[in-house]
């Protein structure tokens, strides 16, 4: 913690991070433009790139980049896994059991993903991307007009990897075990060309089990009194298997010294299946347990095909023009069956869910950019995207359907339109500014019946964007960055479209329970606003660690929250508690984030060279609206700790590494009756690398090291009775062995 500490003790420090994928810095791209002049440097544009560190200096608007050797580092199967490690990434969840990455402590939602500079599709993850396809990482703290401004948290822009002149083929075999149940993997990488063309393709494919087990405490009690007055204790055990196909590649065709030609096809396929055991045992309670024991069956299949092509070209006058455009198809197919049986395991009740769902979307982007005089760069672009979805959905309970008026076809879509122009510029050897202006259009339309709901949304934003770096001397290693920014976050498809979910634990012919919630979209939502101060404070040191200490503040309007409430429904004769997302009012969130990369002799003469990768975030929200304590916004911990340590012993091809990740238990009032904790997270992650010679290593990993049970809670308050669930979900060590070499 002390070395952690030193980038509070280098400097006074306010903390920031704003982020652009775009443009050099002006005084950087105006040599490379010069050097560009001659025909032989013309050559090197594709070459090599600075250094992680280089490029995180350089910057004018901020961005730490994550390179090879660190996505590299401990062998992860999924870029997930890497993720869980970069400074101010968070994942929710058990450790090991997470979902998607988050910035700042913030929801997934607060977080835009971005592949090569464009979103997502719906329905995408990260189990479709391996290490092995990317070429570097770069977190964004704060947006910019060109990477978009839908990122209160800040943005994660996953750079695939680029073919090599050279032929390289890369072979990486890998077999886990998590609980006692085995998994494998196989990755080909090929670099090459052929003569203007240059290409990498990947393949690789999976087959993993996994195990896990949980309990759930449920209960009810008199706040007056203090008394319990019902008492129910749930096990379960699941048992899953999945499998997945990945197929890429990136092609790129040189069109003379001054343009380029990329094709990017992706497909990824994968299957899901699984089967869960329960066992209900009620203690205390007035009303029987619905069922003695139940089963759950299910299996979900994903396809996904992507097609992306971006041409780029150098016209007279310096001019720079580059249009993307791309198209995305991806369908989903998934079953359930849940069986509820009494004591004597005859057949209570049983729930069917059968869903197919149809994703496509179109965009169309183009930008134009150029080196003006007095050292300023200038981008402007437009981009276009059109998302439509379909899904059929059937939920049969002893083969009725309560949902008959809300199942059946629905056929929604998402329109967007933007418009961006950027200005970044060397004022002076001590200043460099980025300034901007993005606008943009979000429509979304339910064209067929949903129940008696046809969502027509409609939002706009404007927002200006302004970054600025000062660096007192400009040959020593200080700066300091400074951001006024506006961002927001848009209401999902999904969030919109107002078509229910049972509660697969409750019929639907009598009430539910507030911690076992139906769920419902909201098409009335309105975008989130959030207007945004970032500083940071930057040491750069002579071999190439940082030190750095980020203050941001963001402050939200029209705050996106899920509550449950009890509501008169259509699909059940009595009232039943729904889980919906609404608008609550302002927010504010603030937080700390210092980080200090460095090797231990750089700080300590006489050390050994051990590399040191530490980061501390702090965080506190508020909601305005939703009385305290505790009153955050959803998700958001406190405390964020990440300890990393690689040394690799003098005289032997052997490197030893791992990474601490811990996060405090927290609670967070989500309305004025609804409260959730989350409990203590740890993980400890070991590895041993093996370098047998330059084209062959062998790798051994231990994720989560040192096994911790996990423990949650949800409680809901309905007049002087409080029911709630309390949920223990054990964890345990996964192993991997990895080989890796070059052919």
């Amino acid at each position: 913690m002390p070395l952690l500490l030193l980038s509070l003790a280098a400097a006074p420090a306010w903390a920031q991070t704003s982020a652009s994928t775009g443009a050099l810095p002006a005084a950087a791209a105006a040599s490379a433009a010069a050097a560009a002049a001659a025909p032989a440097q013309q050559v090197e544009i594709t070459g090599t790139r600075g250094s992680d560190t280089e490029q995180r200096r350089q910057a004018t608007a901020a961005k730490i980049v994550i390179g090879r050797e660190e996505i590299e580092r401990f062998g992860d199967a999924t870029v997930g896994e890497v993720l869980k490690r970069l400074p101010g990434v968070t994942m929710p969840g058990a450790p090991g059991r997470g979902g998607g990455p988050r910035m700042r402590g913030l929801g997934g939602a607060y977080t835009q993903l971005l592949i090569d500079g464009q979103r997502v599709p719906p329905g995408f993850s990260l189990e479709s991307l391996t290490p092995e396809q990317i070429e570097r990482i770069e977190i964004l703290r704060a947006p910019t007009a060109e990477t978009g401004a839908r990122a209160i948290g800040g943005t994660i822009d996953i750079i695939t990897r680029e073919g090599f002149r050279r032929r390289v083929n890369d072979l990486r075999l890998a077999v886990s075990q998590d609980a006692g149940r085995r998994s494998g993997q196989v990755g080909w990488t090929r670099n090459d060309s052929i003569d203007e063309l240059t290409y990498t393709v990947s393949a690789s494919a999976f087959n993993g089990r996994r195990g896990s087990a949980d309990a759930t405490l449920t209960t009810e009690t008199d706040l007056a009194s203090g008394q319990r007055l019902s008492e129910q204790l749930e096990h379960s055990s699941d048992l899953s298997r999945r499998q997945g196909l990945n197929l890429s590649s990136r092609l790129q065709w040189r069109l003379g010294p001054s343009g380029a030609l990329t094709l990017m096809p992706v497909l990824f396929h994968s299957r899901r299946e699984g089967r869960e055991n329960l066992d209900l045992q009620q203690a205390l309670g007035a009303t029987p347990a619905l069922y003695d024991h139940a089963e759950a069956d299910r299996d979900g299949r994903y396809t996904l095909g992507r097609l992306n092509l971006q041409w780029r070209q150098t016209l007279a006058e310096g001019w720079r023009v580059e249009l993307n455009g791309g198209t995305h198809a991806a369908r989903g197919r998934s079953s359930s069956l849940r069986q509820e049986f009494d004591a004597g395991h005859a057949l209570l009740r049983s729930v069917e869910d059968r869903s197919r769902s149809n994703d496509r979307s179109a965009l169309l982007n183009s930008k134009l950019s150029k080196l003006l005089e007095g050292d300023h760069s200038l981008v402007a672009g437009v981009e276009f995207e059109q998302l439509r979805r379909s899904e059929t959905r059937v939920t049969a309970q002893d083969n009725s359907d309560p949902l008959a008026d809300f199942d059946g076809d629905l056929q929604a879509s998402s329109r967007r339109l933007a418009l961006y122009a950027q200005d970044e510029w060397s004022v002076n050897p001590n200043w460099a500014a980025h300034a901007g202006l993005r606008w943009e259009e979000i429509r979304t339309r339910g064209d067929a019946a949903v129940g008696d709901v046809r969502p027509d949304n409609r939002s706009r934003v404007l927002t200006p964007l302004l970054h600025a770096v000062w660096k007192p001397d400009p040959k020593a290693r200080d700066q300091i960055r400074m951001s006024l920014t506006r961002s927001y976050k848009a209401p999902t498809l999904q969030n919109l479209v107002a078509r229910p979910q049972l509660s697969s634990r409750w019929p639907s012919s009598g009430p539910n329970t507030a911690t076992h919630p139906d769920r419902a979209g909201n098409p009335e939502l309105r975008p989130e606003l959030a207007t945004g101060i970032d500083l940071a404070f930057e040491r750069y040191l002579a071999q190439g660690g940082v030190l750095s200490a980020n203050l941001f503040v963001r402050r939200l309007r029209d705050t996106i929250r899920s509550t449950t409430t009890l509501e008169s429904v259509g699909w059940s004769p009595v009232p039943r508690w729904v889980s919906r997302p609404r608008n609550l009012g302002r927010a504010t969130t603030q937080g700390l984030e210092l980080e200090a990369k460095f090797r231990l002799d750089q700080l300590v003469d006489g050390a050994p060279p051990v590399e040191l990768r530490n980061n501390l975030s702090l965080f506190r929200s508020r909601v305005d609206e939703v009385p305290g304590p505790d009153n955050r916004l959803d998700e958001q911990p406190v405390v964020v700790l990440n300890l990393g340590a690689d040394y690799r012993l003098r005289g032997t091809p052997l490197t030893l590494g791992g990474s601490l990740h811990l996060t405090p238990g927290y609670r967070t009032q989500v309305s004025d009756v609804q409260a959730r904790e989350a409990g203590r997270k740890r993980q400890f992650d070991v590895y041993a690398l093996w370098v047998f010679d330059p084209a062959l290593q062998l790798r051994l990993l231990a994720n989560n090291a040192v096994p911790a049970d996990y423990r949650s809670l949800a409680s809901v308050d309905q007049g002087l009775v409080r029911t709630q669930a309390t949920t223990l979900a054990s964890t345990d060590v996964s192993w991997a062995l990895r080989l890796e070499f070059k052919l």
